[in-house]
């Protein structure tokens, strides 16, 4: 509220005086607000901070416990909205969880760099082994999140708000300010120099940028689940993915007898799964990876020759079988939509988009999140460099140049991996024939295999 009250033309009468001190006091005390770093009482006008992350996800947290490591942008004020309740934190010797990510080289490097990594190293993460070297690592999300949560927690420059949820934005086009304003749908209001839209596919910030999106749903649903294993696991250090008729069922490796289950199928076929007694559920999933398909001969014949033409023979090219999964852990299984989002720019001024908000992908080849990381990365150099040269943080013509970075990295992976599920969606035979024969193409020439390999290690 207004600290100061100037009545012109007049003395305010001491009544008047009075009435209008209760006023303020009364409305001063409606105006109250909580943040999880404790109470405060806060004034009913705009608050204004460097930078807003609207959405605390995996990304946005990420964000922020990068802007604040940063040494260039450790001065900014940051204010980091989150629509949950506060979280929890993560117990590393309680149950695993559900919802994991397949995490490559440059989002570990990313967690290293903000000082994560040991956090997470310390708790518990599972290797994924393609024989050669490490190409990523199984990670619960909720230790993600408790690894930089603690960053962000530590940071004098950063405030984080739960509960809260973003109402309307306006940016600097909108008003004749050069801020980027928000209004959250308790009625709190805040400005800022760059606001950024961590806020997921449903973002609010980009359709106040108004920027084209091209959306599709895929009508399909993921399954997860974390499932028990036999003995005949091993160490349980490969993840398994099987194409299926309604699509992709893979295992990720947790621990020498625990494993992951991602499974896109279709929307009835989900809620089915979702439904079956366990003992049914693991005969289904078994069963899916080992039934026998009808097959395309015309392709098989094709994918034989192919062999002999590299010296290869039927024998060395043997049908491999994950381990026997023997349980589900009670309440792990969920579901969740899928499909394809693409911003056709992740930036204007006062704005930028990362995560979700910007794009999202099938989780076939685990590159969502990476993605994500991968925008998180980018930002934060481009805003350091701008800061550095004396750009505004909101200023279009430096923020573009965050822009070109993900768009280079970012759609050819996008284009790879719905063009996979594109080719798998489909029984059409020379469809068949393509996609088998591009293949084992792919595994008898070592410079493309390795090509895609180091593309899922995020090199």
């Amino acid at each position: 509220m207004l600290g100061v009250l100037r009545i012109q033309g007049a003395l305010a009468t001491a009544g008047h005086a009075r009435l209008l001190s209760a006023r303020l006091l009364a409305s001063k005390s409606t105006t109250d607000m909580t943040t999880n770093r404790g109470e405060s009482t806060q004034s009913a006008a705009t608050e204004h901070f460097d930078i807003i992350i609207g959405g605390g996800g995996l990304v946005g947290t990420t964000l922020a416990a990068a802007l604040a490591k940063n040494s260039t942008l450790a001065d900014k004020k940051v204010l980091l909205l989150e629509g949950a309740p506060e979280f929890r934190g993560f117990n590393p010797t309680g149950p695993y969880q559900n919802r994991v990510s397949a995490i490559n080289h440059n989002s570990i490097e990313l967690f290293k760099s903000i000082d994560a990594w040991t956090h997470i190293e310390s708790a518990r993460y599972k290797p994924h082994d393609n024989f050669a070297s490490d190409v990523a690592c199984i990670i619960e999300n909720d230790l993600i999140l408790d690894a930089v949560y603690a960053r962000v927690k530590e940071a004098p420059n950063v405030e984080i708000l739960n509960k809260a949820r973003i109402q309307c934005v306006r940016l600097p086009r909108d008003s004749n300010s050069n801020l980027s304003e928000l209004q959250l749908q308790d009625g709190r209001s805040f400005s800022c120099d760059l606001l950024i839209g961590a806020d997921g596919a449903n973002s609010v910030v980009r359709k106040e940028m108004n920027v084209d999106v091209f959306s599709l749903n895929y009508d399909r649903m993921g399954l997860v689940a974390t499932l028990e294993l036999g003995e005949d696991a091993c160490d349980n250090s490969v993840a398994w993915q099987r194409f299926l008729p309604n699509g992709p069922v893979a295992l990720l490796p947790l621990t020498d007898r625990l494993s992951s289950l991602v499974w896109s199928t279709t929307n009835e076929q989900a809620k089915m799964l979702q439904a079956l007694p366990p003992t049914e559920f693991v005969d289904a999933l078994n069963e899916a990876f080992c039934r026998q398909y009808p097959r395309v001969e015309l392709a098989d014949k094709a994918v034989q020759a192919l062999n002999s033409l590299f010296g290869h023979n039927g024998s060395q090219h043997q049908v491999q079988y994950p381990p026997r999964v023997c349980g589900v852990l009670d309440k792990s299984r969920a579901t969740f939509p899928l499909g394809f989002l693409h911003a056709s720019s992740y930036v204007c001024n006062g704005a930028a988009l990362v995560g979700d908000a910007a794009h999202r992908v099938h989780p076939l080849a685990g590159q969502g999140v990476n993605l994500g990381f991968s925008d998180v990365r980018f930002l934060v150099e481009s805003l350091a460099a701008g800061a550095y040269a004396g750009f505004k943080l909101g200023d279009k013509q430096h923020l573009i140049k965050y822009e070109r970075k993900c768009l280079a990295k970012n759609v050819p992976i996008m284009l790879g991996v719905h063009g996979l599920h594109t080719l798998y969606a489909t029984q059409f035979s020379p469809v068949v024939l393509l996609r088998s024969l591009g293949l084992q193409l792919t595994q008898n020439l070592p410079p493309v295999k390795n090509l895609f390999m180091r593309g899922a290690m995020g090199q």
